[in-house]
């Protein structure tokens, strides 16, 4: 009952640490998307300034996608490809976002690239084109995709944090499995409540030892490795009295009775009659 409860205790923590994670990821993961918002309308209003439009308004953010983002505005301008990537890369560097991203500047109506650029991290792999082309006063939507990263590095500190505590349980757990090995004799498994050791032909109930002949030892033995399955009656005779080479149907019967007998202080196992078939050791697993 002990080592149930320590079980339980150690799952439970485990339990909870996984949530408290997920819950702290999903908040860490709203605040910096809100942040990612402020920053690219900030980018948003540089651009418009930029042009000459210190009036019209940055509308809205829009998410597009997990990692990708629209700014849109109120009113036409017209931009310059060289400010543009200034302006994106000075905000996404002071805001450590600035590793890998893609760029794509929409005019609003067709809903067409007219300018696009990639960052992909080295700036020999970068790729940015048409640089000193201004473009014409229009309708603009300007798309910025962020590569996925992963976890965040607040993310991981989480995750990191919980290693010692998750560490510290499984330790526990362990321990206790262990200590509850150590206290079962060499040879030994269990069986419901009862402790069968196959080499001293022993089994425990409560404690109290009883001891087993030859042919209930051979029988417990079959059992035990196949708990709660049917045993046909001809593989059992088999194997306990082939040595003897005469088999006498009724003796099955007789030593499963007697070995009924000696586990009948253990109501979670049962050895029950398959009519015609054979028989089945039954374990009721004991939850609680």
């Amino acid at each position: 009952m002990r080592q149930k409860a320590i079980y339980l205790l150690g799952l439970l923590s485990v339990i909870m640490i996984i949530l408290f994670c997920a819950f702290s990821m999903a908040d860490n993961d709203n605040y910096d998307q809100a942040k990612q918002e402020i920053m690219l309308r900030k980018i948003g209003h540089e651009l418009l300034l930029q042009s000459g439009d210190s009036l019209s308004r940055v509308l809205p953010v829009k998410k597009l996608a997990k990692n990708e983002f629209q700014i849109t505005f109120e009113n036409e301008f017209a931009f310059k490809p060289d400010s543009l990537v200034a302006i994106i890369k000075r905000s996404l560097v002071k805001h450590n976002l600035n590793q890998e991203y893609i760029v794509n500047v929409l005019n609003c109506e067709k809903k067409e690239i007219i300018y696009g650029y990639a960052i992909l991290g080295n700036k020999k792999d970068d790729i940015i084109s048409c640089l000193g082309r201004n473009q014409p006063k229009n309708c603009y939507f300007i798309d910025i995709k962020f590569q996925d990263t992963g976890i965040s590095t607040t993310q991981k500190g989480y995750l990191l944090g919980s290693l010692p505590l998750l560490a510290f349980v499984g330790l526990v757990i362990s321990k206790s499995v262990n200590n509850k090995k150590r206290k079962l004799p060499l040879a030994a498994i269990k069986l419901g409540k009862t402790v069968y050791n196959e080499t001293k032909k022993t089994i425990s109930i409560n404690e109290k030892t009883i001891d087993l002949t030859l042919k209930e030892n051979k029988l417990l033995s079959i059992f035990s490795k196949s708990p709660n399955l049917i045993i046909e009656r001809s593989r059992l005779q088999k194997e306990i009295w082939e040595d003897e080479g005469v088999i006498v149907g009724r003796s099955l019967d007789v030593f499963v009775s007697r070995l009924r007998k000696k586990l009948e202080n253990d109501q979670s196992v049962q050895l029950i009659n398959i009519h015609n078939r054979g028989y089945k050791l039954e374990i009721k697993f004991d939850l609680v």
